[in-house]
């Protein structure tokens, strides 16, 4: 975004509040979503599609829930695998229970069971913080994971313990299952994650984004001019859970096609924390960025050696990615806490400053 913002002046409070003030922003938005719904299905093939874009698209989502509760509310978790297991298990389970209801409704719908077990392992947060909140949020990753893998009426008494994506349809075109269309999968994933953002985007710009950044700032003070710990609190974490339910039910049946526990473990948990770390915590454009710079950076390191013609063995490219990564999480947390999207913003503002005729 090489521009400047001279001359662009607002003459009332609406359009100063608006989303994308700027001209320049809305174009670009448009160029993006433009790319994201013609160019990348017209041109990129069923591996690009599978194996990259809906992928980063479902990390995108889950990282938008945490980040909902960690960078704007400031309540750490490390239950974000579990939440998306919730979602994905509830999807599971309504598939089942209702086989012609469309998949996309039962998607939405498991969110809502995300967002209700959210709300019960929130309760803690009203009496706790810091540490003890990321302790308590552990123990619900832990106890998730022992119900996903002990209460079998979860799986429908599979002997495998998984669950599968069961083939369903959506606008004529088959989604989930063996025989899914890849381009409808992706037009789905995006739409929902384009749609989502957006409805995140306007509640953290109002009343209720508002009270979760001063609960996150000073929680006392905003006590004090008004806002309820309690509604705050636990909305923020029935807000964050809902988006980590639905990206969970994406995971399976629009990707994964069948996952079991270690589909939503402890590990997927901190990758998600790493996501929102270096994104930036406190921004929905860190979300995509976060996701993206740990999904496609081992693809990179492992393309780029290739095309300079060097052979690298995926022993040294796990490493590699994990020293970056690594370094990156401390360098944020040390340096910059508000990520990729933080350098973005930086590195506009000096564009900015530069002499350009037209400013």
């Amino acid at each position: 975004m090489f521009y400047r913002e001279v001359g662009q002046f607002k003459t009332n409070y609406t359009a100063d509040s608006q989303v994308f003030p700027i001209l320049q922003d809305k174009l670009a938005i448009i160029a993006m979503l433009v790319i994201a719904f013609v160019l990348v299905p017209a041109f990129g093939g069923e591996f690009f599609l599978k194996s990259i874009m809906i992928p980063f698209l479902i990390f995108t989502l889950a990282t938008i829930g945490l980040n909902i509760l960690v960078g704007y509310t400031g309540q750490l978790s490390l239950g974000t695998g579990a939440f998306m297991g919730v979602g994905a298990y509830s999807c599971y389970k309504l598939t089942t229970i209702f086989p012609d209801v469309n998949i996309i409704i039962m998607v939405l719908l498991s969110g809502f069971f995300s967002a209700g077990i959210g709300i019960l392992f929130g309760l803690p947060s009203l009496r706790i913080k810091g540490f003890y909140l990321a302790v308590s949020t552990l123990a619900a990753q832990f106890f998730l994971e022992w119900c996903f893998i002990r209460i079998e009426w979860l799986y429908n008494y599979n002997d495998s313990g998984a669950i599968d994506s069961l083939p369903r349809t959506a606008f004529g075109y088959a989604v989930s299952g063996g025989a899914a269309n890849h381009v409808a999968q992706y037009f789905v994933v995006l739409s929902i994650v384009v749609v989502m953002t957006w409805i995140a985007s306007n509640i953290i710009r109002g009343r209720i984004g508002r009270s979760w950044m001063m609960i996150r700032d000073m929680d006392i003070a905003a006590e004090l001019m008004g806002v309820r710990p309690l509604y705050a609190k636990l909305s923020a974490f029935a807000v964050s859970s809902f988006y980590c339910g639905v990206a969970g039910a994406l995971m399976v049946f629009f990707w994964l096609g069948s996952a079991e526990v270690e589909s939503f473990d402890i590990n997927h948990s901190f990758l998600f924390l790493f996501m929102a770390i270096i994104g930036g915590l406190g921004s929905l454009i860190g979300c995509y960025m976060g996701a993206a710079f740990i999904w496609i950076l081992p693809i990179i390191i492992r393309a780029l050696p290739e095309a300079l013609g060097l052979d690298v063995n995926a022993a040294t490219v796990e490493h590699i990615n994990f020293m970056m990564i690594g370094g990156m999480i401390i360098f944020f947390l040390i340096v910059e806490p508000h990520g990729l999207a933080r350098l973005w913003q930086i590195a506009k503002e000096k564009l900015r400053t530069w002499p350009f005729p037209y400013s």
